[in-house]
């Protein structure tokens, strides 16, 4: 009854447009330079550290949220983190004139507000597509990625809100529209009714024995699970490599291009270039992953992702000499990156079941919190150690190679 009056495509619609209220965390960047400036002054380890407050409230409070969720629903989560995020940015355009309210309201109750609505809609996502398990979270956290660089340039060069109005204001605004917009895709966060199916399909039975259907396992039994432990080690590994060139991409880049006889404003253009359309191919790398996983599996997908990963970091140490491999490569890189974020929860379903993956996951993600401390600390240590990031590259594409190594290992729990 419920799949006749009940379009399941409103799920992807609400998801999208939650996650793309959600990707402000990934735009502070846009409000740094004016934080440096009269009348704030920060100093730039304060701007940062408002970031960074916001991405650890994040993965702490997507742990309470998964497990909340089975209490309260997953809608009435996601309106709660619509309204606290709202609510951060909001009550920071009164009171947050300094760094510590900065950090308070943006930073940690933006970052709450974050971490409460991020795993609804990818769990609620592949509860009602069973059958599309991969391409309906990559599509989810596609809106993650782009809802960030949307944010970048509605503050900046598309309406220069932050010249035009000012940081707090443009908080103001920012605070009405994500509250306004998770509220709206909150409506569609409901589960499926008991027993609900996709006629047609029979997405448990495809090839491979490590394909079987998964047993339902709870997170305090799925932490004691070898398969937990090996994508959890395999998403550090693929992660920091994403995030230590996501961190160190444009610094790198002008430092190879300007080794190759580039001038230095010449590199800089070519190395932002390079940063735009890694940022493109990680939103669309996040669908195309997701929907490979659908037809190999997730196992094979994550040892295909981490490979050419790896390939390409260890590679990368000779061949971004020009601006257009330069941008091949990044491109390339922010491809793979984004199969991540699209493939952990197609993975965490298929070996602990799918009931439970809305709490199952936030688990799994903590990897991604280690891999970046992990990648940008190792960029920047082998540029200060050796006056140059190359070296960097090939510890990081080793990480990847063993990352492909353990994902051939992974099998099917048993309950």
């Amino acid at each position: 009854m419920a799949e006749k009056t009940f379009n399941r495509w409103l799920v992807v619609i609400g998801a999208v447009l939650i996650q793309l209220a959600l990707g402000a965390i990934y735009a502070w960047s846009v409000f740094t330079k004016a934080l440096t400036e009269a009348p704030y002054g920060f100093s730039v380890p304060e701007t940062q550290a408002v970031f960074s407050a916001g991405l650890f409230t994040f993965a702490v409070v997507m742990i309470f949220a998964g497990i909340q969720m089975k209490k309260y629903g997953p809608r009435k989560i996601a309106m709660a983190g619509g309204i606290v995020l709202g609510a951060g940015y909001i009550l920071a355009a009164f009171f947050g004139s300094s760094f510590p309210m900065q950090l308070l309201l943006i930073g940690v109750v933006g970052g709450a507000g974050i971490g409460l609505a991020y795993v609804v809609p990818i769990s609620v996502g592949m509860k009602w597509f069973p059958d599309k398990k991969g391409l309906i979270s990559g599509l989810a956290v596609a809106g993650f990625g782009f809802g960030a660089t949307i944010w970048v340039k509605v503050a900046g060069e598309w309406f220069n809100l932050i010249e035009t109005v000012g940081v707090q204001t443009t908080f103001l605004y920012y605070g009405i529209a994500f509250a306004a917009m998770v509220l709206v895709g909150s409506i569609w966060m409901v589960d499926p009714p008991k027993g609900y199916s996709v006629k047609g399909t029979h997405p448990e039975k495809k090839s491979g024995k490590e394909e079987a259907a998964a047993q339902d396992v709870e997170w305090r039994h799925m932490l004691g699970k070898l398969g937990f432990w090996t994508i959890w080690g395999i998403f550090i590994f693929s992660g920091m490599a994403g995030l230590m060139v996501i961190g160190n991409i444009k610094l790198f880049g002008i430092d190879a291009l300007q080794a190759a006889g580039m001038d230095v404003a010449a590199a800089g253009i070519a190395a932002g270039t390079a940063m735009a359309w890694y940022a493109i191919l990680n939103g669309l790398g996040r669908i195309a992953w997701g929907k490979i996983s659908d037809s190999i599996g997730p196992k094979l997908a994550l040892f295909l992702m981490c490979l050419a990963q790896g390939i390409l970091m260890l590679t990368l140490f000779n061949g971004a000499s020009t601006e257009l491999m330069l941008i091949i490569y990044a491109s390339a890189i922010g491809f793979n990156f984004g199969g991540n974020f699209a493939l952990f929860p197609v993975a965490t379903s298929k070996l602990f079941g799918n009931k439970n993956v809305g709490s199952n996951y936030p688990f799994v993600f903590t990897a991604y919190g280690i891999a970046g401390i992990a990648g940008p600390m190792l960029g920047g240590f082998v540029r200060d150690a050796t006056g140059s990031f190359l070296m960097a590259f090939v510890p990081a594409g080793v990480a990847c190679l063993a990352g492909a190594g353990l994902a051939l290992t992974i099998r099917q729990q048993k309950k």
